[in-house]
């Protein structure tokens, strides 16, 4: 049946919409909506741009602070970062088109971010990503793999914005729906942050950038619903990305706000100029009228619908100062954009669309932009894991093989095969990243003695064993990552990925992890000024893991004091700061060694984080520890592992302590640190001075990876051999020897 025969009820429908929100429509509107009015409806009450399911529960994040310039709200967040500067930041995902269309929706989700980062003034200084992809036997995991990857390396690398970090994670619960998040930061003057409201009536609205196609027509509505086995039909709702193009914008976009012309900007984004126009003039309290037959197109015939909700990329909406028109289009015909004036500001509360002479769209404002459906969806309670006994948790049959399950299992091995894709180094300010052995990647503020620190994370097995607990420890790891490069944590932002929010036990998760998430910002005074949800990540009724991704943000005084865990010595000893009880629940052990999924996560005592975080930090910048990690997945073993690799240097562990020696190796209780130094006695001592348990556990010596118990040696590993393993795993899976 095709679209005039259907009724505006069924089309609703197959928008998204559910019957009682085309009810509301009716109400709001007192008649019936046409084909654009209500694709316009779909789009902007999409879960994807109103964030109907979860609102009432972001509200509990805290997202206020002495150096937040700017929470959420806006394209980005925005904080201050001393000396007149501000660090923009903002994390999204593109899950749903990376699964349909790995290269280009990994693509244009690097593009993406990067346009809600410099449209308030920032150039983007680093990027990074959150992967999270199925089992690696799945038929499709390998294409996925590869295809994103090539997307963000070639995405990012021609734009020439640095990829400094990120994370991959592989499990069969995202065999039908993998997670692409990408998070972008840059770099503006304080005084010269730009927003999206319109300020008045009577001014021009300007497009810029690429021409409008038909690429991402409903991109929004289908990130907003399950995938199911005809998935594959959706490929046309992915855009095309156009990185050279994104070079061109930002350029422009950067002069034209140094010209003083622009009052209000917002880059087209979900939703294209449906959202951007609908924003601008919500934001501001004003109407705006657009000429859709002055819209820059790349394809003939195209209806006033389709250029609305088509989300073509590299496109920008600008409204200009009364006047400035023309040093607009000086600037758009210097960087070879297209450019026109489409529209003006209005004083009808109202967006009025007309082509072809007629009126198309004619919409109240309010109910698009805040008035659009809030649910207080029904929730129950998480089915949490018991606590496991961490005495009742078996050894090891064999060491060897327990150490080299847990290093080189696809979440632990190297992800050199990826990062080698990325550009890290362009623009020439990167200081660590995912090579050089730190907890986070580092970036200097060109032209100061600052750097700024910025990592991403969250352990999406801990939420779902239990999502409070979960999601405190997201925020927990992110702060620590900063930590233990010697950064001061300012703030976060956060993508939310989760199923179907209709289902109460998956609405548990996300009111539960949101309720721990919040806590943990409370208590480490480190608030939320960004972030995305993206829901109904599922196949056929089967819901990803949930994963509450962290992007978080620091600052370096000087970046010339910052510490890593690539800088070992022999001789050195090795000091772990922080108590041990052994916690194996939900680990990496459990799962690789013994096959299990099961088990409470780790705790997460947010007083004893901040106070082991804020120790070890203060001994950073005293310039007094330089070598240090801190423990997350795999524990005392995966920690250890990463320095001797990083550091080259072998290391001899000492697990002969009365505490069972799997239990002390493998834990991953939380706050804590690993530390190498020339000797253990002034750190330990000025550790337990400041109420803190540390104790040696280990000596940097000779070439073996090796650990002693209580009766003799555990194992012994070459480390050549050991970092063979380490990072052969994904060459070898990708090329077909694993």
């Amino acid at each position: 049946m095709s679209a005039p025969q259907k009724s505006m009820a069924e089309l609703a429908a197959e928008y998204g919409l559910a019957p009682n929100e085309y009810q509301v429509i009716l109400d709001r509107l007192g008649r019936e909506p046409n084909q654009v009015e209500l694709g316009v409806f779909s789009v902007m009450w999409s879960e994807h741009c109103s964030y109907k399911s979860s609102k009432i529960h972001l509200g509990k994040f805290p997202t206020k602070g002495p150096r937040v310039i700017c929470g959420p709200g806006e394209n980005a967040g925005v904080i201050d970062i001393d000396d007149g500067d501000a660090c923009i930041f903002k994390m999204e995902s593109h899950n749903h088109p990376s699964y349909i269309e790995p290269y280009q929706g990994a693509a244009t989700g690097v593009g993406g971010i990067m346009r809600d980062v410099f449209t308030m003034g920032a150039r983007p200084v680093a990027l990074l990503n959150a992967l999270r992809f199925g089992d690696p036997s799945h038929e499709k995991t390998k294409r996925l793999v590869s295809g994103v990857v090539s997307g963000i390396g070639g995405y990012g690398n021609c734009v020439g914005v640095p990829t400094v970090g990120g994370e991959t994670n592989f499990h069969r619960g995202y065999n039908g729906n993998i997670l692409v998040n990408a998070m972008c930061v840059g770099v503006a003057k304080a005084d010269s942050i730009f927003y999206s409201a319109a300020p008045a009536p009577g001014l021009s609205v300007v497009y810029f950038g690429s021409k409008t196609g038909r690429d991402g027509i409903h991109g929004a509505t289908m990130a907003s619903a399950e995938f199911d086995e005809d998935s594959d039909e959706k490929r046309p709702t992915v855009q095309v990305g156009d990185p050279f193009a994104e070079k061109l914008l930002i350029e422009a976009t950067l002069e034209l706000m140094a010209s003083g012309a622009v009052a209000a900007i917002q880059d087209m984004g979900a939703a294209g100029l449906t959202s951007s126009s609908v924003e601008m003039a919500g934001k501001g309290g004003v109407g705006i009228e657009l000429n859709m037959d002055a819209v820059p197109q790349r394809e003939e015939g195209m209806t006033a619908y389709e250029m609305m909700l088509s989300e073509s990329q590299e496109r920008m909406l600008a409204v200009l100062k009364p006047g400035r028109e023309e040093d607009g289009y000086r600037i758009f015909k210097k960087w070879g954009l297209d450019a026109a004036v489409i529209g003006q500001t209005t004083d009808t509360g109202h967006l009025v669309l007309k082509h072809h002479g007629e009126t198309v769209c004619d919409v109240p404002l309010a109910p698009l932009f805040d008035d659009a459906p809030m649910y207080d969806r029904p929730w129950v309670q998480p089915e949490l894991q018991p606590r496991l006994d961490p005495k009742e948790v078996p050894a090891p049959e064999s060491w060897v093989d327990a150490v080299i399950k847990v290093v080189c299992c696809p979440d632990m091995a190297s992800k050199r095969w990826i990062w080698e894709q990325y550009d890290r180094h362009v623009m020439a300010d990167t200081l660590h990243d995912s090579a050089t052995g730190a907890d986070a990647g580092v970036v200097r503020v060109h032209g100061s003695d600052k750097g700024l620190a910025v990592t991403s994370d969250v352990t999406p097995r801990y939420v779902q064993a239990d999502p409070y607990e979960g999601g405190k420890q997201a925020v927990a790891e992110a702060w620590r990552n900063l930590t233990a490069v010697g950064a001061r944590p300012i703030a976060i932002t956060d993508n939310l990925n989760f199923g179907n929010p209709q289902r109460p036990e998956i609405m548990g998760q996300i009111v539960r992890a949101i309720d721990g998430m919040a806590e943990a910002c409370r208590e480490l005074d480190f608030p939320v000024v960004s972030g995305n949800v993206s829901l109904y990540n599922e196949t056929n009724g089967v819901a990803i893991p949930p994963t509450p991704t962290v992007g978080a943000v620091g600052l370096l005084p000087n970046y010339d004091v910052v510490a890593g865990f690539g800088g070992m010595a022999e001789g050195d000893v090795l000091v772990l700061i922080g108590d041990t009880v052994g916690e194996l629940g939900s680990s990496i052990y459990l799962r690789e060694v013994l096959g299990r999924e099961e088990g409470a996560p780790p705790p997460v005592d947010l007083a004893l984080e901040k106070k082991t975080g804020d120790f070890v930090r203060g001994l950073i910048e005293a310039g007094e520890l330089t070598c240090v990690h801190d423990l997350s997945d795999g524990g005392l073993i995966g920690a250890a592992a990463d320095m001797a690799l990083a550091s080259d240097c072998g290391l001899d562990l000492d697990a002969s302590s009365p505490t069972h020696a799997h239990v002390l190796l493998f834990g991953e209780d939380q706050a804590r640190y690993l530390a190498a130094v020339p000797d253990a006695t002034d750190l330990i001592a000025r550790a337990q001075a400041a109420g803190l348990h540390a104790s040696v556990v280990g000596r940097a010596k000779g070439r073996d990876f090796a650990s002693s118990g209580p009766n003799g040696e555990l194992f012994r590993l070459p480390l050549d051999h050991l970092r063979e393993m380490h990072e052969g795993w994904m060459p070898n899976w990708i090329e077909g020897r694993a």
